[in-house]
């Protein structure tokens, strides 16, 4: 098991221990996660940052319960005090909603086609709170207002087809804080919108969590995105978190070479001109988990010594962490 991070809290709403998931069918494993500790204080927005393929959105499903049956999930899971794995179809139907939310990376596949937005955002409502209709419609109404769609009025009628990209993702963000949840999963929200509208939403999701005081775990592979959200950032890499700590410090220089390489990859301003640093290689199959570092093959100053066991993943003071035995302790 790897060392996590302290919070300032003796009771986080977050606390994942050793979670491991693999998917298994009749030719293979595929093992997508691999020990990773999670830790979210209330009114804390954490980003799960990575390319495709480290285990990101994986984890945030196996928060809430919500891979499909060949999945085999390991290590424990607490959300807001309670153990998900040991969750019921019913107690799992009350949580889903009610203590924890989810936000698609594609609302146009997330929303139902066939129902107005103000419907579906009247449903839950109805479902969790146990509310009139007139109440969860006025609900609804509310809650298109508080994440500023033009129109709130008229567009609870619209489905969703008749919404922007924008508006849809908001629309969203409305369902999902239908139920006021204590805990707000992003998987990548504003991955398909442009980037004067991912502004906008990122801009509304941090207001959002400020007001409501939510804690919020926010799947990204944009450095950008992270930095504009993030109060702790945590890097995976082929199903391990190799790099945490506060954004501030993070993004001022990140101590693995893994998120080193990723933000030298990053275009900001002041780089016309200068030529982008690559990583090379590719990431590894996760059929096999790597004996060693797995980012050891694609790393400039990798040694024998990071093939000989995963590195453990180190306290480095000012509540930040490495999973790299290049890295001195300070």
């Amino acid at each position: 098991m790897s060392a996590a991070l302290k919070l300032d809290t003796a009771t986080p709403l977050v606390r994942a221990r050793d979670l491991s998931v693999k998917f298994v069918n009749r030719d293979t494993t595929v093992h997508a996660v691999n020990g990773v500790d999670i830790d979210l204080a209330q009114g804390e927005v954490l980003c799960l940052l990575g390319e495709s393929g480290s285990g990101k959105s994986v984890t945030l499903r196996a928060l809430m319960k919500l891979l499909p049956k060949q999945a085999k999930v390991g290590g424990t899971i607490e959300v807001a005090g309670r153990d998900v794995q040991a969750m019921n179809e019913g107690q799992l139907s009350e949580f889903r909603g009610g203590d924890v939310a989810m936000i698609f990376q594609e609302p146009m596949t997330a929303l139902d086609p066939v129902f107005t937005i103000g419907g579906q955002i009247a449903e839950a409502v109805r479902r969790h709170e146990g509310a009139s209709n007139a109440a969860a419609n006025a609900r609804a109404l509310e809650l298109l207002e508080l994440v500023q769609i033009p129109s709130a009025k008229r567009r609870l009628a619209a489905y969703p087809h008749e919404l922007s990209g924008g508006l849809r993702q908001r629309a969203m963000i409305a369902v999902a804080l239908a139920c006021k949840p204590k805990l707000l999963l992003a998987d990548e929200p504003t991955t398909a919108l442009d980037a004067t509208v991912q502004i906008q939403v990122l801009l509304l999701l941090r207001e959002l969590q400020e007001r409501l005081g939510m804690g919020v775990i926010f799947v990204t592979h944009d450095l950008g995105v992270a930095g504009e959200i993030a109060d702790r950032i945590a890097v995976m890499y082929a199903g391990r978190v190799v790099e945490e700590g506060p954004v501030v410090p993070f993004m001022r220089g990140p101590l693995h070479p893994y998120p080193q390489g990723l933000l030298g990859a990053t275009v900001h301003g002041g780089m016309r001109g200068k030529r982008l640093t690559t990583i090379p290689g590719a990431p590894p199959s996760l059929e096999k988990v790597p004996t060693g570092c797995a980012f050891a093959p694609r790393c400039a100053t990798a040694e024998p010594d990071c093939l000989d066991g995963v590195p453990p993943q180190r306290p480095m003071g000012d509540g930040r962490a490495v999973r790299c035995i290049k890295v001195a302790a300070p």
